[in-house]
């Protein structure tokens, strides 16, 4: 419509007697008149995703999504109560029992920056979708392993596969409204709440019967759910736009505008391509002048977090057996099994997450990303510190619900803050860079939660303590705030 009436007024103007004829120009220059009058109705995927807003669209996303993360958690979860129980079963050292966890960690280190890569050439889904396959395969094969050290190769081909589940946020990210972006991630971790949950209530009820390779088994059904719906699952419209595919984009975004009841935007979709980077991004291109100091404090951020995080989680299971086995130094007490009460506790501190996650939507969106992990990180390391002052089960049990909490939101803010610092095309890369280093720190933390904390939880407590105050220093370092900010298609952008 405002395409017609510019044609109309300069037609009115023309055509008007009032005006001299030695006021109308040529007819070229009348073309040409014509041609400016006209506005340039072009719109980005980011204008798209605001005017078409939060609908019914996105909450089927939010499942999707969610339903990956529910199965990332499960297989994370199990970590803690695997452990234990092949110390049993298979009489593995301690040693051995972080090399279970570690193994896991190191197959998502070596693999984070393989499936950003992936995702960044060939798209979101791709990666996701195979990323669901390797991860049922694989997590169904470790449940029949015959020996420790088959367990060990399987459960690291399971970490590879999970190294791709951080993708599934940047194309969720993708596809939410800047107004909505920062709550809708952050509620994502209720479906890792919500797996961790899952997954302590199943090993209530299957470890005392079935044992440990009936656990691992029936901790694939999400994976497999997930695999299935997978062809469902919508392709990123900035990937589209980004590697030369405008049509499908398009595409992508009146699907948006059906399912959300919205009328589609008219007009020409436009991108601008991310400078210097060409239309896919590389590892290297996270180090370039203008993102460096924003990539390795982001480094430092992730590492840290995926260290603390993790680091609870084991500490939960290796403190709860510390505290009913106090006092006793025979070898029965070496090989103790997670009692009923045992997984009551944890299921109690797991779900510390959600009150974590909804005070943490709350304060993101009134003081910023930076403070608001800059202070989860302090309030965390106090956390630790009182665990040397354990009394009783109850008050432990109590700090372990607080710094839960703490450190869950924590994690998601990250999840929140990354996607939004960097690029189009250089998004999926960045976070699978950032995932990979966290599974560094994750793959150190079994040495220090259960190997070092056997020995003096004085010390393991402080090296927490240590690595969450550096952490936060790094948060407000950052040079970015990225509160209210639009997802950038440019490099210059973000600076």
């Amino acid at each position: 419509m405002r395409r017609a009436k510019g044609y109309q007024d300069l037609d009115e103007n023309v055509g008007d007697s009032r005006i001299p004829s030695t006021s109308m120009p040529p007819p070229q220059e009348i073309e040409m008149a014509s041609v400016s009058v006209v506005p340039d109705d072009t719109f980005t995927v980011t204008q798209a995703v605001n005017a078409l807003g939060f609908g019914w669209f996105q909450v089927k996303l939010s499942l999707y999504t969610g339903l990956c993360w529910m199965a990332d958690s499960m297989e994370m979860t199990i970590l803690s109560i695997l452990s234990p129980a092949l110390h049993c079963e298979w009489n593995i050292s301690k040693y051995q029992q972080a090399l279970t966890t570690t193994i896991v960690f190191m197959g998502m280190m070596l693999s984070s920056t393989f499936w950003g890569n992936i995702s960044d050439r060939y798209g979101r889904k791709t990666a996701l979708s195979m990323c669901g396959v390797l991860l049922f395969y694989y997590g169904l094969l470790s449940s029949i392993a015959p020996n420790f050290l088959w367990l060990l190769f399987l459960r690291g081909l399971v970490g590879f596969a999970i190294g791709c589940v951080p993708q599934s946020v940047t194309l969720y990210a993708e596809f939410l409204p800047t107004k909505q972006r920062a709550k809708c991630v952050v509620l994502l971790d209720c479906f890792w709440a919500l797996g961790a949950c899952l997954e302590v209530a199943l090993a209530l009820v299957v470890m005392p019967t079935l044992g440990v390779h009936w656990l691992l088994a029936l901790s694939t059904v999400p994976l497999l759910i997930f695999a299935l719906i997978c062809p469902w699952l919508p392709e990123s419209a900035r990937f589209h736009v980004a590697s030369g595919q405008p049509d499908k984009a398009l595409a992508t975004l009146e699907q948006i505008a059906q399912d959300n009841g919205r009328p589609m935007l008219l007009g020409r979709l436009v991108c601008d391509d991310s400078v210097g980077i060409g239309q896919r991004g590389r590892l290297k291109h996270l180090l370039i002048p203008q993102l460096r100091n924003t990539s390795l404090l982001l480094w430092v951020i992730w590492m840290s977090c995926a260290f603390c995080y993790y680091g609870l989680v084991l500490m939960t299971t290796e403190l709860f057996e510390a505290d009913s086995g106090a006092g006793e130094k025979s070898c029965a007490a070496d090989c103790r099994p997670l009692q009923t009460t045992d997984y009551m506790d944890l299921l109690w501190t797991t779900l510390a997450e959600f009150p974590g996650i909804f005070a943490t939507i709350f304060i993101i969106e009134k003081f910023g990303r930076k403070k608001t992990m800059a202070s989860q990180f302090v309030i965390f390391a106090v956390c630790v510190c009182v665990l040397i002052y354990n009394g009783n089960r109850t008050f432990l049990t109590c700090v372990l619900f607080l710094a839960r909490g703490i450190i869950a939101g924590l994690f998601q803010a990250a999840y929140v803050y990354t996607p939004e610092v960097y690029p189009t095309a250089l998004r999926s890369t960045a976070v699978g860079a950032c995932s990979g280093v966290a599974r560094l720190g994750a793959m150190i933390t079994p040495y220090v939660a259960q190997v070092l904390l056997k020995n003096s939880i004085t010390i393991a407590t402080a090296v927490y303590s240590v690595a969450a105050l550096a952490a936060a220093a790094a948060c407000l370092a950052l040079p970015i705030e990225t509160k209210g900010r639009e997802m950038k298609d440019t490099v210059t952008a973000t600076t």
